[in-house]
């Protein structure tokens, strides 16, 4: 694409437009401000290129203009030296000259619209780098902020579904329990009936009574000693 076709897109385009296109907009400005600033540089060296001839063009015609009042004022010197052959081939030349300012006054005019169109591309290519530039930063924040709730939000399906695994894990330890004080209820019945007399024989098998009574006779005569 050559460079006035392209300027051409850049001059009707619309930024917010063009990022609301892209998947990944922090990446789109970086890139977009890249060829903008590219192409600035091109844009630049052809708009010199253009007012250079701009230039060029109104200075040919300057000087056509000059030369055809100069052959006029020569033409007036022969008439008042009474030399009207002289005077006369001033004018010629001077006729001459018309046309050829015709045309160099159509070079100058084409050259000057060609100049302040690229002019123009030139100022609004400077205008958007800036508004881009300016809001870039803005922009990525925001980008940072919204990836950031994207993964929040994924986190909080996660979470979500980690509360469900607890509320299954919580019914799966009700019905164990369950089962668990179920078995033991069944063992409890299960088990053969006492009639207590092992406890009974129990009470009595503690100790010898003669060792007692034995004890208890050194100790009365212990006493009486004292």
């Amino acid at each position: 694409m050559s460079i006035i076709g392209r300027f051409k897109d850049i001059m009707s385009s619309n930024i917010n437009a063009l990022l609301d296109k892209a998947e990944n907009p922090e990446k789109m400005v970086d890139q977009y401000l890249r060829n903008m600033n590219s192409d600035l540089g091109k844009v630049k060296a052809e708009t010199a290129s253009v007012m250079a001839e701009e230039q060029r063009a109104k200075r040919a015609l300057s000087e056509c203009q000059a030369d055809m009042e100069k052959m006029e004022s020569y033409a007036m010197k022969a008439l008042q030296a009474g030399n009207e052959g002289d005077a006369r081939k001033f004018l010629e030349r001077k006729t001459s000259l018309e046309s050829k300012l015709s045309e160099l006054q159509m070079t100058y005019q084409a050259a000057s619209s060609n100049a302040s169109q690229m002019r123009k591309m030139h100022d609004k290519l400077v205008s958007d780098i800036g508004e881009l530039e300016a809001r870039k930063n803005m922009m990525k924040a925001k980008w940072s902020v919204a990836k950031t709730q994207e993964r929040m939000n994924k986190l909080g399906t996660s979470v979500s579904g980690a509360n469900q695994s607890m509320s299954a894990f919580g019914r799966m330890e009700d019905k164990v329990n369950r089962a668990l004080d179920q078995a033991n209820a069944m063992a409890e019945l299960n088990s053969a009936p006492s009639d207590g007399i092992e406890d009974l024989t129990a009470k009595y098998d503690t100790g010898s009574t003669s060792d007692v009574d034995d004890e208890l006779a050194a100790l009365k005569a212990k006493m009486m000693l004292n």
